[in-house]
């Protein structure tokens, strides 16, 4: 669909106005796509007519639903699997045994979307349920859309959802079949909790969090509200804990806050204090191995790395 200069720049505008995202020139196709639901409830057909109708209504509910049309709700079920991988290996034993003292964990599931991130993070945990046996774990996600959000807390996924990401033996264990589609077990969806939020504002609960996964959200911001953000997940993280981000993103350039572990594309752990300490670089896991002892390791659930691979 063919979008006029000034139209782009209108609808652009008022995404950035409204959620502080941009709407770059490569990502211009988008625009006839994401709005083609708006135009059949308007009858119009091109955006040139939306404009006008903005015009028109002063922005309101019309607005609202541009924006929301335009945001991009793409997810699945343990998207990015190696990055699953990497937290059930590495950070959560990590965490595990710098929380063993209070068995409390917090984590931060930003830009959640409809919230197969945010369940499958439960997953991980209600998969291992002898090392997190007495433990109480907090997960939760935000996402700017009201309606992804609706989506995540309504938690009714159809068919090609439900196959996306989840393996036979997952989806059998923690969904159930209903008339509307499938749906997590009540123990699942009640270990996550959602919230609208954007990235750019405070972080969604009073208490820190010990690991937040802020993958594929930055990615639509400029280089000041990136900033903006790595501040806002900063001052949301606990002192030691560890943040995570999509293959396409990185801290370079955009924050103090935080330090890549080596060897780990996407994960850093937290740098409060802003110090460029070269020694901040080591890898901390330097041996390689799994941090589990080896009675941990033997009470490990068979099957749960090859879920995740």
């Amino acid at each position: 669909m063919e979008v006029t200069e000034i139209s782009y720049r209108i609808i652009a505008d008022l995404l950035e106005a409204r959620t502080g995202q941009q709407l770059t020139e490569s990502r211009r196709w988008r625009i006839g796509t994401a709005l083609s639901g708006v135009f059949r409830k308007h009858g119009i057909t091109n955006v040139d007519q939306l404009v006008c109708l903005l015009a028109d209504s002063a922005g309101g509910a019309l607005a609202d639903e541009v924006v929301e049309a335009l945001l991009n709700n793409e997810t699945y079920f343990f998207r990015d699997r190696i990055m699953f991988e990497l937290l059930g290996s590495r950070v959560l034993p990590d965490l595990a045994r710098k929380r063993q003292q209070t068995k409390r964990l917090s984590i931060w599931s930003a830009g959640c979307s409809t919230g197969q991130e945010a369940y499958s993070l439960a997953m991980l945990f209600a998969d291992q349920p002898n090392l997190w046996q007495g433990w109480t774990i907090d997960i939760v996600g935000t996402d700017i859309s009201q309606k992804a959000i609706s989506g995540a807390r309504a938690a009714i996924y159809n068919q090609f959802e439900i196959q996306r990401g989840l393996s036979v033996s997952q989806m059998l264990a923690h969904f159930s079949e209903t008339s509307e589609g499938w749906k997590p077990t009540p123990d699942l969806q009640s270990r996550v909790r959602f919230k609208v939020r954007n990235i750019l504002e405070e972080p969604p609960v009073a208490q820190k969090f010990d690991l937040v996964l802020c993958r594929n959200v930055l990615l639509y911001f400029d280089d000041a509200r990136r900033t903006t953000a790595f501040d806002k997940i900063s001052s949301g993280l606990k002192d030691d804990g560890w943040l995570m981000l999509g293959a396409g993103e990185t801290i370079v350039g955009r924050t103090r806050y935080f330090r890549s572990a080596e060897g780990h594309q996407g994960l850093y752990y937290h740098n409060p204090k802003g110090f460029c300490d070269r020694s901040a670089d080591k890898d901390p896991f330097p041996s390689r191995r799994s941090p589990w002892t080896s009675d941990e390791r033997a009470s490990r659930k068979p099957g749960i790395n090859r879920s995740l691979g």
